[in-house]
């Protein structure tokens, strides 16, 4: 019979996210939340407490709360959602990553888990569907148990707006130095610690890292040790990251695991040249050799050489731009996953 005409005006989503100050999952929630409700969809936000998270959401045409999702005793919270349920009575529940499929109501409308990562699928236990935002861990799913047709691939939209480009100077940067950027949370599975290695065979060129959390203390250590703090400037989380990409000449992801890779999307939407690990996420994102380059996992040598080979071939590395940017295009916009996720809502609710 297909799908029938998506109508977002006459949906109502529960969106309940646990997740932490920063990350690229919970930036994606507030994208993907702001687009629903571009869209009209009716949406009930339930988010763990907040002030800036709730700030910026706050301007959206959308219904609002806080919860504290504590640990296994917190039945608080739990009973919280049950009651917003139970007054915004939703047709979809969408619940990101564990705690907050955890603590879900699931008796209202049907229930759908989204995954960014390779997570224990007893959290999901009680679930109608399944998201995973690459095919590999779709079919991870699968290879846990889980029903082929309860499980869908939708993938991440990110913030294309351009905006100007950083001044180099604001970093103490000179302007005729090869500049690198990588982003992201900074702790031992995005593989940060590699990159400074690599850089200390590449003399001229500054790291601009934009990022905060556990290991940065550990990760200033090391830099001071390899003799490569001089030229790393530690940029915290941004929320401005397009003026970021404008002003590099090379995107650098360096993990040691990346499910997707939002920031990896980032920079083939704005136009910047990728190198990054052969993960699972940048390996279906990235073409060796026609949209980016990728190395092996936890090799500073090989990085060190991807990086140099493209500050070393301007064309080659203006090719890779224009086919990143390309398939950006074409299956990263905003439309397109919207309006996938639209269909998919449609389709599930019956």
């Amino acid at each position: 019979m297909g799908v029938p005409p998506v109508n977002p005006g006459s949906l109502r989503l529960l969106q309940v996210m646990a997740g932490a100050h920063h990350g690229g999952a919970e930036a994606f929630f507030e994208r993907l939340a702001a687009a629903l409700a571009r869209a009209g969809v009716h949406q009930h936000l339930a988010i763990r407490k907040n002030s800036a998270r709730r700030a910026r959401l706050r301007k959206l045409d959308t219904e609002l709360s806080e919860h504290s999702f504590g640990g296994r005793m917190d039945f608080w919270t739990s009973w919280q959602l049950r009651r917003v349920a139970a007054q915004f009575r939703p047709d979809v529940t969408l619940a990101w990553m564990s705690r907050a499929a955890i603590m879900a109501p699931k008796r209202y409308g049907v229930t759908v888990a989204r995954l960014g990562g390779y997570y224990n699928t007893k959290y999901y236990r009680g679930f109608d569907h399944l998201i995973g935002n690459t095919q590999s861990l779709c079919d991870y799913l699968v290879q846990q148990g889980w029903p082929r047709e309860r499980v869908h691939c939708l993938p991440n939209f990110v913030d294309a707006k351009p905006l100007p480009p950083e001044p180099r100077e604001a970093h103490d940067t000179p302007e005729d130095a090869p500049l690198l950027l990588a982003a992201g949370r900074l702790h031992w599975r995005k593989g940060f610690d590699v990159l400074l290695a690599a850089l200390e065979t590449i003399p001229d060129a500054v790291l601009w890292l934009a990022g905060s959390g556990p290991e940065e203390d550990e990760l200033r250590r090391l830099a001071e040790a390899m003799g490569v703090a001089d030229r790393v400037r530690w940029l915290g989380w941004r929320q401005d990251m397009a003026a970021l990409y404008r002003a590099c000449d090379l995107f650098v992801c360096p993990s040691r695991q990346e499910p997707l890779g939002n920031v990896v999307i980032e920079a083939l939407a704005h136009g910047v040249p990728v190198i990054a690990t052969d993960t699972a996420g940048p390996s279906t994102l990235i073409q060796h050799g026609e949209t980016g380059l990728l190395v092996p996992v936890e090799d500073s040598g090989a990085l060190a050489s991807a990086i140099e080979t493209l500050l070393s071939d301007p064309a080659s590395a203006a090719a890779m731009k224009a086919a990143g940017e390309a398939v950006y295009r074409a299956s990263f916009t905003e439309e397109a996953v919207v309006g996938r996720y639209l269909e998919f809502f449609e389709r599930v609710r019956g």
